[in-house]
């Protein structure tokens, strides 16, 4: 049987992160040829070990930052690639807003080399790592992909601006197949344990910080804002598991063959849970209690946010399978498996 992926060499920019690692698992199970190029400032490269393991195939890697055009392009002189999915960024809300400058630079800088070196080589298929975060305060829910967009901090900002330089791009070079994948909160891990999130510092999302403190890593959970008007004071978002998230990218590519153009998807389950029941149910899957605390908001949060994935559903022919309880279970076995993570 011929797999859906033979003849076809796949470029993952951030291929050693959270979903980056991931989605090469699913890419190589499908018969795609990987090549991963990543600076790992906030990665580790025994995560492409853990990905060859688990699927037994090769995986070239460089550790290269998208800004080093020279280095970059030397990897584009070694290849010969017919899609590029760009992962990397820096993704840090809160630090976003202490230092913009290095987001601006990092994030646009690294995107706009990579898209210069893609349109001299001839790849010309895109995927791009966008967030829900480009619909800024939301004025309605679910979050549907024509509804305004508007940022509140400048993480969201940078995916914004790439997005408007995405969709320049193909106006000016029709050419040019470009998805754009808006995100919500992926969480979970490979169900073999092998490879999961693992935050190079104090993380940043909710449901690493709830994992290592159930491990015992951290004492307490700190929740942010217990006095938003949401069902019980505490912020909802729409998890989704990180394999969906993944096999979305996939479905993606498959997508671009069809002459796409530039166009937009919500990747989300369509539900929002708040804060509270990620808790009560990682501490369900884990059997461990979860000590927290309330404390203040942070800048830049909304205080709801899940989408509406019927696009996805409909054009790409992909929609979200696993539930909460998988979520949590998988999160768990990675972290029981990696109480310190990659280390």
């Amino acid at each position: 049987m011929t797999l859906v992926g033979d003849g076809h060499t796949i470029l993952v920019t951030g291929g050693a992160g959270y979903i980056g690692a991931h989605t090469v698992v699913e890419l190589l199970g499908l018969g795609y040829a990987v090549v991963v190029v990543d600076n790992l400032v906030n990665s580790k490269k025994v995560s492409i070990k853990r990905a060859e393991e688990i699927t037994g195939k090769k995986i070239n890697f460089y550790e290269v930052d998208l800004c080093e055009k020279e280095a970059l392009e030397d990897v584009f002189k070694k290849h010969q690639f017919t899609s590029c999915i760009h992962f990397a960024g820096l993704k840090s809300v809160g630090e976003s807003v202490i230092k913009p400058l290095k987001y601006y630079y990092n994030n646009l800088t690294g995107t706009s080399v990579l898209l210069e070196l893609l349109e001299k080589y001839a790849c010309k298929n895109f995927v791009f790592s966008s967030s829900a975060t480009v619909y800024g305060l939301p004025k309605s829910l679910p979050l549907k992909e024509d509804h305004s967009l508007s940022c509140v901090n400048p993480y969201g900002r940078t995916k914004l601006f790439i997005e408007e330089m995405l969709r320049d791009l193909h106006s000016s070079d029709p050419s040019w197949n470009i998805v754009i994948l808006r995100y919500f909160n992926p969480v979970g891990a490979h169900s073999s344990g092998l490879i999961g999130e693992d935050p190079s510092d104090v993380p940043n999302n909710l449901m690493p910080f709830i994992a290592q403190t159930a491990i015992g890593r951290r004492e307490c959970l700190n929740i942010f804002g217990g006095d938003y008007n949401t069902k019980d004071g505490t912020g909802v978002r729409d998890y989704i598991h990180v394999v969906d998230l993944a096999l979305g990218h996939v479905c993606s590519l498959k997508k671009i063959q069809e002459k796409c153009g530039c166009v937009a998807y919500n990747l989300g389950t369509g539900r929002g849970y708040s804060v509270l029941e990620m808790v009560r149910a990682f501490e369900d899957a884990s059997g461990k209690k979860i000590p927290y605390r309330i404390v203040e908001r942070r800048k830049g949060d909304v205080a709801e946010c899940y989408a509406d994935p019927e696009k996805s559903k409909k054009e790409l022919g992909w929609s979200a399978s696993k539930g909460l309880q998988d979520m949590c279970k998988d999160t768990w076995n990675w972290q029981s498996q990696n109480p310190n993570g990659y280390v």
